[in-house]
């Protein structure tokens, strides 16, 4: 893939430092940073409550993608939940991505990378059970069938709030830039993708092998199942998380000042109406400052 981002350009959007970029006059994407990660993590757990709360005020369904990276937020949620018994009976949950085996088939539920397991252990278990999500509420993709989750999002009426973070090349779920020099992409194709199936890129590989497995790359499952673009695009909100620190400070900025691009698919919600990016201060510190 030829960048169209200049290393000019690139450069001078690492040296701007963590203070100026709450409300930079050139931002594209509003930004909160916040002291720490634990203070992104308190945040989105209880934006989620509350709107929860508000819908529920309203008899109206709550309607979310959600993702198995980053989950801290999780267990603070649970326990908002559970100690001001919020009913979640009318929320509706459509999870955007989870890892397969070499040969595209998914994992077992008590695999360390099953996110679909992951995500029965730290986000439903703990909800006491009179507050529950029901099971028939909880979507996951479908290797099987490709459309389910665009077709159960259809029928609830569409999402209401994208909770998501950013990879290290700016891929939201899997809707990683393509690395392959024998076809193209173009923007209007990638931001209308749907539900696919796909190898990892090797900088994700990476990415992931030293964050949870110490290094071990083989240990990482090589493939993978993820909502597309088009329906993460469709959701009435964008609420993207990140609290990696250097892993993430380049991305980050690109996301703020760059252009729309599949070569950081985040870029993308640039033209949403409602985007927040929740940071913590290491993550939002200049990487060339």
């Amino acid at each position: 893939m030829v960048s169209i981002i200049c290393n000019d350009e690139l450069f001078s959007w690492c040296q701007v430092p963590a203070s100026e970029l709450e409300g930079h006059p050139q931002a594209k994407v509003p930004i909160q940073v916040l002291p720490t990660p634990d203070d992104v993590h308190r945040a989105a757990a209880r934006m989620m409550a509350d709107e929860v709360i508000a819908n529920n005020s309203k008899e109206m369904p709550t309607r979310w993608i959600l993702p198995c990276g980053p989950t801290k937020q999780y267990p603070y949620f649970s326990k908002i939940v559970n100690e001001e018994c919020i009913s979640l009976r009318n929320v509706h949950v459509f999870h955007m991505d989870d890892c397969l085996d070499w040969e595209g088939r998914p994992l077992p539920l008590d695999h360390r990378f099953s996110y679909q397991g992951t995500m029965l252990r730290i986000f439903y278990d703990p909800i006491d059970s009179n507050l529950a999500i029901p099971v028939s509420q909880r979507h996951f993709p479908d290797i099987y069938h490709l459309d389910a989750i665009s077709e159960e999002i259809e029928k609830v009426g569409g999402v209401d709030t994208l909770f998501g973070g950013i990879g290290y090349r700016g891929h939201i779920a899997y809707n990683e830039p393509p690395h392959s020099p024998w076809y193209t992409v173009s923007a209007e194709q990638f931001r209308n993708s749907k539900t696919r199936i796909l190898h990892l890129n090797e900088d994700t590989l990476i990415a992931v092998s030293q964050r949870a497995v110490g290094g071990c790359s083989p240990a990482v499952p090589p493939m993978a199942i993820t909502m597309g673009m088009k329906d993460l695009l469709s959701a009435k909100k964008i609420r993207l998380l990140s609290d990696t620190g250097a892993w993430k400070q380049t991305v980050i900025r690109v996301l703020l000042f760059g252009p729309q691009t599949v070569e950081y698919p985040v870029t993308f919600v640039q033209g949403h109406s409602d985007v927040l990016v929740l940071v913590d201060q290491a993550t939002a510190t200049a990487p060339l400052g």
